[in-house]
């Protein structure tokens, strides 16, 4: 039953393919080669011992012949063995030589696979495996000087010789019975003589490769052994790794020294030439230029206490404005020591002092050359001006803020450290925004021309729920007070030339505890005596105990320290309108101030 298919001469279903005809054309040079050239690049061709039975045949015992194998079989065709003659094979019993060719079973005439032909069970004919791309080592002595491929692997490119194994080789295990092979066919040679045995490199033969490229074996190369090139690769990649830390370890080393240095080299960052130094006079700059080489520094110490201040130059004598609070811890006893700008330093002496408008007046005596400050009118300050303080906070001399002014005619009072109110300050004062600390007291504050328009004498503190203190320890939050310069202006030509300053007063004592809106005119006077001085100018404007002054010169009075801050803000002599509230309804009077020695 061929069903369609070729019905020439089929292999055999399992046995080896059958010996290649006699008229096979070798490789160039081949079949000249002698038959020591054919024996293993080794020197030795070790035999595998195989069982004297075998279960394909009858299980007949083997003649030696059969038994010798060489060391690698090969998928190719089995090399014959010396001195046989025709090839063939013996049966099992030591029956007569099988004809080469002949199959080991008889023909089926029914065709029935395995052993009949091809069906649909017969397996694919067996796969020749290609060619490697390294070819197949020739060694030189395997054919005459006329072959293309002595001494090549097998593609033409010239092959190293194999280096002798360190010791012989161990044949492999014999395989039972059951998976021996049955022995190749033995061919005649072409003269009757029996041909050498085959190499292990002629045993695979690829009739399907490309020109230059006939032989071919499995495996490496020949002389690389798998081992030593394993171990190469393993050397290769520690080489590697270790490579690759020390290259990671240097690149760490210099990012780190870039980073911190800014790089391998000098870095030169351009810059603006040196200007002149001009200024324009109403910047801050400019006035700050102007007015610090007549802002001093004062250090006063007493037996109790010390502190640091600040204050201005009013003359070439030598006169300097400050606070009173500044001079205070050195009494009357205490050293006061004034530091210029250019950081000369003179003892001073105390000229007079009022509590009451917190300001007193020094001297340094012999300093030529003082530079006057000049003085401005405060009258004049508009809410919104731009204003500059200078002075010492914490003691750091000549330090310069800038600002506005914020708010006129605030009324504060500071001090009463004493308890008896002698040492209460009230000041109708202005507000600024300019950065205000202690040791900034008794500073000037200036407008833009570098005139000053008050004395910096206050701030608000943060931490204070009783209202502005001068000397606070507490830094600036914006809000800084400071004494108008025309009320200090009046004071301390009093001081420089009696020694006291004058306050203007109403003649009334008032009722401190009353909490409705205005100052109300007490029921009695200081040691039991009436409340109104009699013919003080109170007296002579009509006004009674009970009264309640609710403004002064049409500015509103909302409890009795604004009033007295009102007052305070006029000279004696001054005449002034006072709107009243008696019984219920509303009158004005006209009063002449009066004056009293202050303290």
């Amino acid at each position: 039953m061929d069903d369609g298919k070729p019905t020439g001469p089929q292999a055999e279903w399992w046995s080896r393919p059958p010996a290649a005809p006699t008229g096979r054309t070798e490789p160039d040079g081949a079949a000249a080669a002698p038959a020591a050239a054919m024996e293993d690049v080794t020197g030795a061709a070790p035999t595998r011992h195989t069982p004297d039975t075998d279960d394909r045949n009858t299980g007949g015992p083997r003649p030696a012949a059969e038994t010798a194998a060489p060391d690698r079989p090969a998928p190719g065709p089995a090399a014959p063995a010396p001195g046989a003659g025709e090839p063939g094979e013996r049966g099992g019993d030591g029956g007569p030589v099988r004809p080469p060719g002949q199959p080991l079973h008889e023909p089926d005439e029914y065709s029935t696979p395995p052993y009949g032909g091809p069906g649909p069970w017969a397996p694919a004919p067996p796969v020749q495996l290609p060619t490697p791309p390294h070819g197949t080592a020739v060694p030189p002595h395997a054919a005459g000087p006329a072959s293309r491929y002595g001494g090549t692997s097998g593609a033409g490119i010239p092959a190293q010789p194999p280096a002798p194994p360190a010791e012989p080789l161990v044949p492999p295990p014999a395989r039972p019975a059951a998976y021996a092979q049955p022995p190749a066919p033995v061919p005649q040679g072409s003269h009757g003589q029996e041909p050498a045995p085959q190499h292990g490199q002629w045993l695979q033969y690829d009739p399907w490769g490309a020109p230059g490229q006939p032989l071919t074996r499995p495996g490496p190369p020949a002389g690389v052994e798998p081992e030593r090139r394993k171990s190469r690769r393993s050397g290769a990649f520690a080489g590697v790794l270790l490579l690759t830390l020390v290259a990671s370890g240097i690149g760490g080393g210099v990012g780190a020294y870039i980073e911190r240095n800014g790089g391998l080299t000098t870095v030169e960052l351009p810059q603006a030439g040196r200007d002149g130094g001009d200024r324009a006079p109403t910047s801050v700059a400019g006035i700050a230029a102007s007015a610090l080489p007549s802002v001093v520094t004062l250090h006063v110490s007493g037996t109790a206490e010390s502190g640091t201040g600040t204050g201005f130059v009013l003359d070439e004598q030598g006169h300097i404005l400050t606070n009173n609070h500044v001079v205070a811890p050195a009494g009357s006893s205490g050293d006061i020591t004034v530091t210029f700008s250019t950081g000369e330093t003179a003892a001073a002496e105390l000229v007079g002092k009022d509590s009451g408008y917190d300001l007193a007046v020094v001297k340094v005596r012999g300093v030529s050359g003082l530079t006057p400050l000049p003085l401005g009118n405060s009258d004049n300050v508009q809410v919104g001006d731009p204003v500059v303080a200078i002075g010492a906070p914490f003691d750091l001399s000549n330090t310069v803020t800038s600002g506005i002014i914020s708010a006129k005619q605030r009324p504060i009072t500071a001090g009463g450290e004493k308890g008896d109110g002698s040492d209460i300050s009230y000041v109708d004062a202005l507000q600024t925004d300019a950065p205000i600390n202690p040791g900034n007291s008794g500073g000037p504050l200036v407008d833009s021309r570098a005139h000053v328009i008050g004395i910096n004498s206050a701030i608000r503190a943060a931490d204070s729920g009783r209202g502005p203190e001068a000397g606070g320890q507490s830094g600036s939050i914006g809000l800084g007070f400071a004494i108008p310069i025309n009320q200090g202006k009046r004071v301390a030509e009093e001081l420089i030339n009696t020694g006291r300053a004058t306050h203007p007063v109403i003649g009334v004592t008032l009722d401190m505890q009353y909490t409705g809106d205005g100052a109300k005119v007490g029921a009695e006077g200081a040691e039991g005596g009436p409340a109104v001085a009699k013919d003080g100018p109170a007296d002579a404007a009509g006004i009674r105990s009970g009264d309640v002054i609710t403004a002064v010169e049409g500015q509103r009075v909302r409890s009795g320290e604004e009033l007295i801050v009102k007052i305070r803000a006029h000279r004696p002599g001054d005449e002034l309108d006072l709107l009243l509230t008696r019984g219920g309804k509303e009158r004005t009077v006209t009063l002449t101030l009066g004056s009293a020695s202050g303290t």
